[in-house]
């Protein structure tokens, strides 16, 4: 039994690809196989780790249940496009200096997640950074780096006028 192949375009991290895929192809399998984009992190396939998690259109989506042919068109960005000129972006420097990670599973999914979190929400409370990553599953921190990682993310953000 053949399956339909279907050519999406895609713009990646501000450059248009384009890949050719079965119609049940996850957007994670096809960051990761057809494009070659391995930041995107598989966990649980089934939408609960939060690890696959990329933004679509700026939205935090879970890239394990999103199938490539639905987001024809649109625009996604992965934990490698984060960072601007080749420097780290406020989010992914604020993890750093706060030791928010330890094995790194998780850590993709995690920047994602807080980078559209922080664009909506510069000034966070305690209560709505931990409400924020609350969908993202962590086996080795203890979240307690985590969210100082939110907040100092936010603090740089802030300095950089919102960058």
């Amino acid at each position: 039994m053949n399956e339909t192949h279907h050519r999406v375009t895609l713009t990646v991290n501000g450059v248009v690809r384009e890949a050719t895929v079965p119609g049940r192809r996850l957007l994670s399998d096809c960051l990761r196989h057809d494009l070659g984009l391995t930041g995107t992190h598989v966990g649980c396939e089934h939408g609960v780790c939060g690890a696959c998690t990329v933004l679509l259109d700026g939205e935090p989506v879970r890239s394990c249940l999103t199938f490539a042919v639905t987001v024809d068109g649109q625009e996604i960005t992965t934990v490698e496009g984060l960072a601007r000129d080749g420097a780290l972006s406020p989010v992914q420097r604020a993890f750093t200096e706060c030791h928010a990670l330890q094995c790194g599973f998780c850590t993709p999914g995690f920047l994602c997640t807080v980078t559209a979190f922080l664009r909506d929400n510069p000034a966070p409370s305690e209560e709505e950074a931990l409400e924020a990553v609350a969908g993202n599953l962590c086996r080795c921190t203890g979240y307690q780096n985590i969210l100082k990682a939110v907040h100092r993310a936010a603090e740089l953000q802030a300095e950089e006028g919102g960058a």
